[in-house]
């Protein structure tokens, strides 16, 4: 007889491990007992040594299907001759900490139960087992129990309990197990009925719609034109039907949300085959227990209403992944928008009171629950390309899963950009990245970052003193980690975290040529970067080649109005002469304006210089007249790419340069005057924006290669690692990744990190340890 002490960590908790354990140890006639500890899954467990062996290796191969095993440590210790193999209380001892699992779409057994009317639960809108339901927005600290979640003030009814305690059930230690006696309910507020303002005085009355189903009547206003706010799992959705023109428009208005992309819902695949084109990769995602936002082609005759995603041949579509969404689905058969439930730019709406206050003028009926949620989450979004996946926003059925290091690291916070905010703590082998937080523009998202941060602490057991932050000095992140006393402030370049994020993300520990095309990172000489190809690794970087510097023309006014960003191009070119082009974009410009930009540009008032490449995408979209002034971030670029004519392959010409004379390093400059000129060339000639926007494309893709042929020579690099928002370009990315290959390069891309700024954080920490390490050992 053989004694073992199994500890395992990961993603182990909330999964159904310890009933997968149980079942294991009587397959295989063992005896002892298994736990919950807040630093993963204790066992201790004793048989015949065959036996143990094998059923360490059925642990491995036949782990629950959300399970993630990180590491497994094996103790021999002395037999005690137990009988029979029992299910202990948990364990929380100081300072332990492990993984916790995200939420998970309903499963198919529980689906299956749902619409069976013999089945207890038919109908029940919170249906739930220890393999999918809430997780992560529920817990209020480790270990995974219920009195630690926010079902502790839903009692099981007796039923409910027995399931709950039996180890062959596949709700046993199920937290969130309630039915329609003991659980959660759903309640219908809204106006009275025929109103058609949206219901304001809800702050106040909390009117109850009286009605027997309040799916079914939810379902009713749906069809009649309403906006409705759905609480969900991490939030709050605003849903209309997406086929009705004037129902999506004014909830644009309400929103104020002018024109970026809403996400829609829809059934089933075969509806979504109805109005998109769809690979297996997309349907795999689509139909995955994480249940994502997937980016598909729209088809050409689909009745979805243009203002879903005004512009944009692509929509982002996902599948109902709650019982709930289940239940409106599978009896109205419409598509729905379903955004997220919040004023543009605010965080999406959490608590019950907080949607009636903050939605109240923009949704005329709110479909609620009473079960809490701790903590805020949107919807993952992501894309396909090459039959790869690519996370495009990282947040539910995603975030907390931690990044795994290999190596291990100090306890640190990266408090991340400003825009499409994420934190990342760090702690031993794990990177913990926090969801999607937001654009940190206002006092309501960096309180759902300071939030949310408390919570991570609290749950990871983690105390940093060492903070990473980016160098701009007006982010509000960085203004944050400058406020916190007793740590070590560490400042990261932006673009450096941008390729560190990248090579942690593919566990590649060397030294790489880094590509960084974005729109905005502050630079160390005081400008604006965004072209930056980078010679880079863990610890310090150089600054190898960058797109020649063109002026702002008021500053971040630019970024809002990519016109602006157009003039600064033209009037460096061309001077006086930009008048004489002969092009409508010229024409078009206000006399009085162009006088004050001129005269920024001349002396140089709020006028920064920039070498970004997402600012010489928006001033290509605002010369082929596509999109002067923006409604959201990276919206020019956005357009110029959906438009693009892919059989083109022709490019435009360009000149790469040595540095400039007495600047204070060597890097090459890519001039992309030559690119300027030829558009306009173009445009004077007729040829038709879709292929100028091919030839553009191309040429960025022809100057990245050819600065990488010369930077591997000079540098004996070979490996390219891709990072920043101008890579969420499929079109760019998937041509500059195919032509690097052939030419013989070791090519490195995000995957499982957003390669916008959602990233950021986690370069920032990995760079920040690499920094403060003495050993700075691998």
């Amino acid at each position: 007889m053989v004694r073992y002490k199994i500890t395992i960590k990961g993603i182990v908790q909330g999964v159904g491990f310890r009933p997968f354990i149980y079942r294991l140890a009587k397959l295989y006639q063992l005896n002892g007992w298994v736990l919950n500890s807040s630093k993963g899954v204790v066992i201790e467990v004793e048989g015949e040594k065959t036996r143990l062996d094998s059923f360490i290796e059925a642990i491995k191969k036949e782990k629950p299907p959300q399970a993630k095993i990180d590491e497994t440590s094996v103790q021999e210790l002395p037999s005690k001759r137990q009988t029979g193999f029992t299910i202990k209380e948990s364990r929380n001892k100081k300072n332990e900490f492990l993984p916790i699992s995200p939420d998970i779409a309903t499963c198919d057994e529980c689906v299956k139960e749902l619409f069976n009317p013999e089945d207890r639960r038919f109908r029940y809108p919170f249906i739930n087992c220890t393999n999918c339901g809430p997780r992560f927005t529920i817990i209020e600290d480790i270990p995974y129990d219920r009195p630690k979640t926010t079902m502790k003030k839903f009692k099981m009814c007796p039923d409910c309990q027995k399931e709950y305690d039996d180890p062959n059930n596949r709700r046993f230690h199920a937290q969130p197990n309630a039915c329609s006696r003991c659980g959660p309910k759903l309640t219908l507020f809204g106006s009275e009925k025929g109103s058609q303002e949206p219901a304001v005085s809800l702050v106040r009355s909390q009117k109850v719609i009286d009605c027997q189903d309040p799916i079914r009547e939810t379902i009713k206003l749906l069809k009649e034109g309403k906006i409705i706010a759905i609480k969900g799992l991490g939030g709050f959705h605003l849903a209309c039907d997406a086929e009705n023109e004037s129902a999506v428009r004014t909830l644009r208005q309400r929103k104020k949300r002018l024109a970026k992309p809403f996400a829609v819902m829809m059934t089933d695949i075969d509806q979504v085959k109805h109005y998109c084109n769809i690979g297996e990769k997309e349907k795999e995602l689509l139909l995955s227990p994480q249940r994502p936002i997937v980016l598909l082609e729209k088809l050409p005759d689909s009745t979805i209403s243009q203002e879903v995603a005004p512009n944009n041949n692509y929509l982002g579509v996902m599948l109902p992944y709650t019982p709930l969404h289940h239940l409106l689905f599978s009896e109205s058969k419409m598509v729905l928008v379903m955004t997220s439930g919040n004023i543009s730019e605010e965080p999406i709406a959490m608590e019950n009171k907080e949607a009636l206050k903050r939605l109240g003028v923009i949704a005329d009926y709110f479909l609620m629950h009473n079960r809490d949620i701790y903590s805020r989450y949107d919807d993952s979004v992501l894309r396909v390309a090459n039959n790869e996946a690519y996370v495009v926003r990282r947040a539910r059925s995603f975030a907390p899963c931690p990044i795994y290091l290999p190596f291990k690291t100090q306890e640190i916070l990266a408090v991340g950009p400003e825009l499409k905010n994420t934190f990342c703590l760090t702690k031993e082998n794990y990177a913990f990245i926090s969801q999607h937080i937001g654009d940190m523009e206002n006092l309501e998202t960096l309180e759902h970052f300071e939030a949310t941060l408390k919570l991570y602490k609290k749950l990871f057991r983690i105390n940093p003193r060492i903070v990473a932050f980016d160098l701009h000095p007006e982010y509000l992140s960085t203004k944050f980690a400058q406020s916190l006393e007793n740590v070590r402030l560490i400042g990261v370049q932006h673009h450096h975290a941008h390729i560190i994020s990248c090579l942690v993300e593919n566990n590649f520990l060397g030294k790489v040529i880094g590509i960084s095309y974005d729109g905005t990172g502050y630079g160390t000489d005081g400008t604006i970067w965004g072209g930056e190809i980078i010679i880079a690794d863990y610890e310090s970087f150089k600054r190898a080649a960058h797109l020649r510097y063109f002026p702002m023309p008021g500053g971040a006014k630019a970024i809002e109005k990519p016109y602006r960003m157009a003039f600064g191009y033209l009037y460096t070119i061309f001077g006086e002469d930009f008048k004489n082009l002969g092009i409508d974009f010229t024409r078009s410009l206000n006399e009085e304006e162009v006088e004050v930009l001129k005269n920024q540009i001349d002396k140089g008032l709020n006028s920064p210089l920039t070498s970004s490449c997402g600012r010489l995408f928006d001033t290509v979209s605002a010369l082929l007249g596509l999109r002067k002034v923006i409604d959201y971030e990276g919206q020019a670029a956005i357009e110029l790419e959906m438009i693009i004519d892919e059989n083109t392959e022709e490019s435009y010409p360009f000149e790469i340069q040595d540095s400039q004379p007495f600047a204070s390093y060597s890097s090459l400059i890519i001039d992309t005057e030559p690119v300027i000129r030829e558009i306009i060339e173009d445009m004077k000639k007729g040829v038709k924006r879709e292929i100028i926007s091919a030839k553009f494309h191309n040429s960025v893709v022809k100057f990245t290669v050819e600065i990488c042929k010369r930077l591997r020579k000079q540098e004996c690099l070979n490996t390219i690692a891709l990072s920043g928002g101008v890579f969420q370009n499929i079109y760019l990315l998937t041509r500059l990744t195919r032509k690097l290959k052939r030419k013989g390069f070791e090519v490195l891309t995000h995957k499982i990190i957003p390669p916008n700024d959602g990233g950021i954080s986690l370069g920032q920490a990995i760079i920040a340890h690499f920094k403060t390490n003495s050993n700075r050992s691998l």
